[in-house]
């Protein structure tokens, strides 16, 4: 009897030492598993802390910047126009500030559909994307994006002028003061010249 108690207590010592020796493990699997959950649960309550209007103004704010190339000051009123989207401020400064977007890249998009689209000059482009009434970009991505855009200014001119002439049988002294002038197109000197040179 006496040997088989020694067995037995030899038995529960390997096994007290197993335990032991398996606890430091069991416990940081313990740790790592609460770590995850915890993690989940806050992605969880994340998700779910944000309401649902702003996430349907950053989707709306996605759609302007990556469709019409609109400009944060731009989107931003567009989301909060009693005449656009009627979003609350608050709702849309939450897109504006989680939208991911190249305003550089918007105002020079812009920038080549005014060149393209209506021949407008470099300083006519410039305007237009920084004015209040218009595309509301800052000056340093309008700059940006004149400073990138591929454009032909002469032809631009050129096309203006037909423009007056087949349009208002305008003369070409006269549509060469409209083409350089602070408040008509505002195309250089050199481009009107180039302009008025090659009117047929």
């Amino acid at each position: 009897m006496f040997i088989v108690f020694i067995l037995l207590g030899s038995c529960f010592a390997e096994k007290d030492n197993s335990t032991a020796n398996s606890s430091p493990k069991s416990a940081n699997a313990e740790s790592k598993k609460e770590v995850v959950e915890t993690t989940m649960a806050e992605i969880s309550t994340e998700d779910t802390s944000v309401p649902t209007e702003y996430k349907s103004a950053l989707k709306k704010a996605k759609t302007y910047g990556d469709t019409m190339y609109m400009s944060k000051v731009g989107i931003y009123d567009q989301l909060t126009s009693e005449y656009g989207e009627k979003f609350s401020p608050e709702a849309a400064q939450y897109a504006i500030d989680n939208v991911e977007m190249d305003w550089n890249s918007n105002a020079l998009n812009k920038a080549k559909t005014y060149s393209d689209s209506m021949s407008m000059s470099k300083a006519g482009v410039y305007d237009q994307l920084i004015s209040e009434y218009g595309e509301k970009f800052t000056p340093e991505e309008a700059q940006y994006a004149i400073d990138h855009v591929q454009a032909d200014w002469n032809a631009n001119a050129l096309e203006k002028a037909k423009t007056y002439q087949d349009t208002m049988s305008m003369s070409p002294a006269a549509i060469h003061d409209q083409l350089i002038s602070e408040y008509g197109e505002k195309f250089t000197q050199e481009e009107a010249d180039y302009a008025i040179a090659n009117l047929n």
